[in-house]
Formats: C-alpha cells, sequence, structure tokens
C-alpha cells in the first residue's frame, strides 16, 4: 500500500466544501421538520371541522306475526319491541 500525503490546501479546500453540504443538510432537515408539524397542523384543523352526531330515527313498523313466524325488520337495529303480541 502506497500512503501518499496530500497537500494542505487540498484538504482545507474538501473541509470547507463538506462543511456547507452539512450546513444544507442541516437546512433540509429543520425545513422537513417544520413542513412534517405543519401538514400534521393542517389534517388536525382539517379534521376538527366535522362533528359526529349521533341521530335517531323513529320508524313505525306493522308486523304481523300470528303463524308464530318471526319479523325482520330491514332497514334498521332490532333493539326495538312491539306494543302488542298480536
Amino acid at each position: 500500500m502506497d500512503n501518499k500525503d496530500v497537500p494542505y490546501i487540498v484538504h482545507e479546500g474538501d473541509m470547507a466544501r463538506m462543511e456547507r453540504t452539512i450546513k444544507r443538510l442541516w437546512i433540509a432537515n429543520i425545513i422537513l421538520i417544520l413542513l412534517f408539524v405543519g401538514s400534521n397542523v393542517a389534517w388536525l384543523m382539517y379534521e376538527s371541522q366535522f362533528t359526529d352526531e349521533k341521530t335517531t330515527y323513529e320508524q313505525e313498523v306493522e308486523q304481523d306475526a300470528s303463524d308464530g313466524g318471526n319479523n325482520q325488520f330491514i332497514g334498521g337495529d332490532y333493539n326495538g319491541k312491539p306494543k302488542s303480541k298480536n
């Protein structure tokens, strides 16, 4: 292996170039972090515009299960109770 010395002026030039590159990378990182935080804030503001409203629907349904069958109601839940057994 043949080790050769690098002149001091070449080394200083490389170090100055690396300092500029590192400075640019720091600036890019800071900009990306600010954009990331800004996008999260924008989504939170967008989502907070909408409210979840619990709506209840009241439906009147007639049923005829005189032969002992079960009635099924499509379009709602099955938590209702009949007013009479007939």
